[in-house]
């Protein structure tokens, strides 16, 4: 089968990052939503160079998922999935998103090859308590899920995200949310404690590896302690060496 098939929609998947992009080692795929805004890509860019460095040699392979503006950043997110099942076969799919790309991760999840869900500074539609149609969590079920949200982001609010996070541990146990302190939408005052948790965090679903301490503890408290799960300064830095 060839693997230059043409992009469905539009969307395409940017060049691939880890594992040496061949496709005979790839163990895993991590595919990158960016936001709506591609000024402001928050930490995308850093936590697709973060992923080659910390699990190429595993096979982890990331690629940025590149919205083709003719469908939903949802849609995109599940062709990409389909997209990377086609290219490297029957390996674990890690949906990692970023503002309107964290929805995408989210609503996507439910496709049969992902098994976690990265989702930072998600824009959702998140409505209040008692209102209708709140944002769907059941395609969560399953799948690993790690949300990141700073405390002053003036965009996409946090206490959004905290509602979701806590219908969704409701039917998953293994959903987990941190709180990065007096950080706002791009994360970007503690963009390498964030980074380092999101590695942290992929290579553990994606590769049934040890995760670190804080990660294992918040996904294991009851609401909603593991869902405002304060991401410590410095984080990182002693991981993995």
């Amino acid at each position: 089968m060839s693997h230059d098939a043409p992009p469905a929609r539009g969307a395409r998947l940017g060049r691939a990052v880890g594992a040496n992009g061949t496709y005979s080692t790839v163990s895993g795929v991590v595919l990158l939503l960016p936001g709506a805004s591609r000024w402001a890509p928050g930490p995308v860019r850093p936590l697709a160079r973060a992923l080659a460095r910390a699990g190429g040699a595993d096979g982890l392979v990331a690629h940025t998922v590149v919205h083709g503006g003719q469908a939903s950043r949802e849609e995109d997110a599940r062709w990409a999935a389909d997209e990377a099942v086609r290219r490297y076969g029957d390996v674990p799919v890690c949906l990692a998103g970023y503002d309107a790309g964290g929805r995408a991760a989210l609503l996507a999840a439910g496709h049969d090859a992902v098994n976690c869900v990265l989702a930072l500074a998600p824009s959702l539609d998140e409505a209040p308590p008692g209102a209708a149609a709140p944002e769907p969590v059941k395609q969560l079920s399953g799948r690993q899920v790690l949300i990141v949200h700073g405390t002053n982001d003036a965009r996409c609010d946090p206490e959004a995200s905290f509602r979701l996070a806590a219908r969704a541990k409701k039917a998953n146990r293994t959903t987990c949310r941190f709180e990065v302190h007096s950080d706002g939408h791009r994360l970007r005052d503690h963009q390498s404690e964030v980074v380092a948790l999101a590695v942290d965090f992929v290579l553990g679903a994606m590769f049934s590896a040890r995760w670190s301490r804080p990660v294992t503890d918040a996904l294991a408290a009851p609401p909603p302690l593991g869902l405002r799960m304060p991401l410590a300064s410095g984080f990182g830095r002693s991981l993995r060496g």
